[in-house]
């Protein structure tokens, strides 16, 4: 293996204190992110050779940036000088991506100013043997989505294994396309899918029983995994270059806690993690970006189906007790947690 790419945009995230707090302690926490960010940070924690492709202006915070980055193991060479901006969002402690109170502010950001023909793409991917990407960055503006699609063609000409995290962002959809209209296209050059029976049927139009539609709490006597390996093999239906289907499922557990499990689809068959309970949650940001970190890591090394499954579950579960967007586990906490569930 040479290398894993990960593409999107890179993000700071602002995290005040609620009831404005942060406003009478005169300060705010700021973390560098944005999930293929924090899938690269995984990859190279792990040991693996990850590079990021994102676009930043040319002043001396983003040089700052760069080099936090380049110091966790990553290389920075292909990101992209341009534009004027760097994109923030702002999430209440305590909150996480899909809850209301995120704010958004990353219009006109470098990496949204992105237009088709500007990135030489195979010297961006010279050496690259895996292309990751996710749904938050064809939601930003159609130009992001049309240079999503440019990058997929080129990498996929380059016989380049391509995973997709199907990230839905809401807030961001706003220039007129829904994301059906969108990810369908991208997601046929995709080897890798991972999301879970929600976000396929928002992103890709893959048919959800009703049920789950009306009410996204957990219904006890459902069997979520046998709807997922049904909407795992419509997937791989619809987009016959997909060989791995994977769908996370995380609920709230005991009002403050999380139960959280995951499945693996691939050659008619499903693969499932044991089922991780914790009490409490340190942070929620960035634990599926953690999974798809571990996916990524497991099936780079062509290791058996259970054996991928088992450590993503397992270091997404870790990173639900680390403050900050990105895992810093070793491979050997990871194992440890596990070794706690089988």
């Amino acid at each position: 293996m040479n290398k894993v790419c990960c593409f999107g945009e890179l993000l700071l995230r602002l995290s005040p204190k609620a009831n404005g707090v942060w406003i009478k302690e005169t300060s705010m926490p700021v973390f560098v992110g944005g999930a293929e960010l924090n899938v690269a940070t995984a990859l190279a924690n792990w040991g693996i050779n990850a590079s990021y492709f994102t676009a930043l202006p040319e002043n001396s915070l983003a040089n700052d940036i760069k080099n936090y980055i380049a110091d966790k193991g990553i290389d920075t060479s292909v990101i992209n000088t341009s534009g004027e901006r760097i994109g923030t969002y702002y999430l209440p402690q305590g909150a996480d991506l899909k809850n209301a109170g995120v704010i958004y502010d990353r219009a006109y950001s470098s990496f949204a100013s992105l237009k088709v023909g500007q990135i030489d793409w195979k010297t961006v991917l010279k050496d690259v043997s895996w292309f990751h990407f996710s749904a938050i960055s064809p939601a930003l503006n159609q130009d992001a989505a049309d240079v999503c699609l440019e990058v997929l063609k080129v990498a996929s000409e380059m016989n380049i294994t391509i995973s997709v995290d199907l990230n839905y962002r809401s807030k961001l959809w706003k220039y007129g396309k829904k994301p059906t209209e969108i990810m369908p296209e991208l997601a046929q050059y995709c080897d890798v899918i991972m999301g879970n029976l929600w976000a396929a049927n928002t992103l890709l139009g893959i048919e959800i029983d009703p049920l789950l539609l009306t009410s996204l709490e957990k219904q006890d006597a459902y069997d979520y995994p046998a709807h997922g390996k049904a909407t795992s093999e419509a997937i791989q239906k619809a987009f016959p270059k997909c060989k791995f289907v994977a769908n996370t499922y995380r609920f709230d557990h005991n009002k403050t806690g999380i139960e959280y499990y995951t499945t693996l689809f691939t050659e008619g068959n499903q693969y499932q993690s044991p089922v991780f309970f914790a009490d409490s949650v340190v942070d929620k940001i960035g634990s599926g970006d953690c999974f798809m970190g571990g996916l990524i890591y497991g099936l780079s090394q062509k290791q058996e189906a259970q054996e991928v499954i088992n450590f993503a579950a397992a270091a997404a579960y870790g990173k639900l007790q680390e403050y900050g967007d990105a895992t810093q586990q070793k491979v050997e906490a990871v194992k440890l947690i596990l070794e706690n569930y089988l």
